[in-house]
């Protein structure tokens, strides 16, 4: 065998190695790739399904503080506002862009300072305090805040993985061909990171 014939081989060889080598990584990735974002889907579901115990929890408090004497109608007003359009946003688990979840975080953030507002108001009224639907209702909206809490975290924790894998190399040329792209986080809230300040 000549020697030009003999280096032909060894590159046709090296083609070969290459593309098989290549086309194992990209299957792999793809699994890996589609399994964790089978993940992050099912973790948006958990999250959604505690956004959506919490919205229904809403008219039943609703109710309860507006059988109390004189309770502010607008404060019951902006709670109700504002679980229209947190409930009126929804976000396809195909499309958890970065813009997407800060919109339904957006929508959802409003939701919970109405009701933060309304359970402050709470406090002038002893005999709504003292009542045990309305007292009930509120340790089921304290918990479904604790679940939601430990929703997002969850789903922050998937979509760091997913990310993580679709950006390093050579995984972030394989998630161009397949159409893989970053997902967005629950981020805290704008001037979150400053102690509120306490009057006395």
């Amino acid at each position: 065998m000549s020697t030009n014939k003999l280096i032909l081989v060894v590159i046709i060889g090296l083609i070969v190695l290459l593309v098989g080598c290549g086309g194992c990584g990209a299957v792999n990735f793809q699994r890996k790739a589609v399994a964790q974002d089978e993940n992050v889907k099912g973790k948006w579901g958990n999250v959604q399904n505690q956004y959506q115990r919490r919205s229904d929890l809403v008219p039943n408090l609703v109710n309860t503080v507006k059988g109390a004497a004189n309770f502010e109608q607008e404060t019951l007003t902006k709670v109700i506002e504002a679980r229209a359009k947190a409930t009126s946003v929804q976000i396809n688990a195909n499309d958890l862009s970065p813009e997407k979840i800060a919109q339904f975080q957006q929508a959802q953030g409003e939701l919970s300072g109405a009701l933060s507002r309304l359970l402050v108001s709470v406090e002038a009224y002893p005999t709504l305090k003292a009542n045990q639907n309305f007292l009930d209702l509120q340790a089921q909206l304290e918990g479904t805040e604790n679940r939601i809490t430990v929703a997002r975290k969850d789903f922050n924790d998937a979509v760091q993985e997913y990310n993580s894998s679709i950006r390093t190399f050579p995984n972030n040329f394989y998630a161009g061909w397949f159409g893989f792209k970053s997902k967005g986080y629950f981020e805290a809230q704008p001037g979150s990171d400053k102690a509120p300040e306490v009057k006395f």
